[in-house]
């Protein structure tokens, strides 16, 4: 009888790797999350391609139709190499061009609107390669750039905080990420100097998202500033329902106009003798 001793340690063994897996949020990859920035330069990638296929029907059937005239017709054969035709193009053009990765250095140029939608682009390109704890955050970085692009779009190139945004989506997040990828994937749960990789890395993400969301909100100040000074002055304006029920209140209670003299009065007062 076989010792089965060594093939049981190894399935328990692997199962608790399985459960560790599991725990930290398990091996699988979501699809790409819905960020505003690298949405919409999908979107575009995808017009483009519905152009092209367009273009590429039009084509296949104007050559068939002068194909046709010239031939006196096509035939089965001829309609079945359109039809080829046709499923050729809707397999390259629903699959080309693909939507480009930006470069690192592209990251921080351009306008705040592409400076955003290269930046996320760039990220989920990272998704892959990072730990699960880590692409949680950098899905909530991608929402953070968003909001953070909005509040740009208002700005002036010449902005001070917009060489502070540069400097942080352009330099610090990619160098964060880079940093980690150059390390093999075997030593990134290793520890070294008091932690591990995927520890710092997941640090590190922290922070920078926390410092994304402090610009967002210190751009945001103005405008609550203003909204909350329009809304104090239109309350005053126009006052509101608490207001108007006050008022309608004291009014009933303390009455309205002049009070009318008491007639019933006088002829007593005129009966009194001299």
């Amino acid at each position: 009888m076989n010792d089965t001793t060594r093939d049981s340690e190894q399935i328990m063994s692997a199962a608790k790797r399985s459960l560790v897996t599991q725990q930290q949020g398990g091996t699988h990859r979501p699809g790409p999350p819905n960020w505003a920035g690298s949405g919409a330069a999908r979107r575009k990638n995808w017009i483009k391609r519905a152009k092209y296929f367009a273009g590429a029907i039009l084509t296949i059937f104007i050559s068939a139709s002068i194909a046709g005239v010239v031939l006196n017709g096509i035939g089965f054969t001829g309609v079945m190499m359109v039809a080829l035709a046709v499923m050729a193009a809707a397999f390259v053009f629903g699959n080309f061009p693909k939507v480009k990765v930006p470069k690192r250095p592209e990251l921080g140029k351009g306008n705040p609107k592409q400076m955003v939608a290269r930046t996320e682009l760039w990220l989920e390109a990272q998704r892959a390669s990072l730990p699960a704890p880590a692409v949680a955050i950098v899905d909530q970085l991608g929402v953070q750039l968003d909001a953070l692009g909005v509040q740009l779009e208002t700005l002036d190139t010449g902005h001070p905080a917009m060489n502070e945004v540069r400097e942080l989506v352009g330099e610090y997040i990619p160098e964060t990420i880079d940093n980690y990828r150059k390390i093999p994937a075997h030593l990134r749960n290793e520890e070294h100097a008091g932690g591990t990789a995927d520890a710092r890395l997941v640090t590190s993400l922290t922070k920078l998202s926390g410092e994304v969301d402090r610009v967002t909100r210190k751009l945001a100040e103005g405008a609550l500033d203003d909204l909350a000074v329009k809304s104090r002055y239109l309350e005053y304006r126009y006052g509101g329902d608490e207001l108007l029920a006050d008022m309608t209140g004291q009014q009933s209670e303390q009455g309205s106009g002049v009070p009318l003299p008491d007639f019933a009065a006088a002829p007593e007062k005129a009966k009194e003798p001299r």
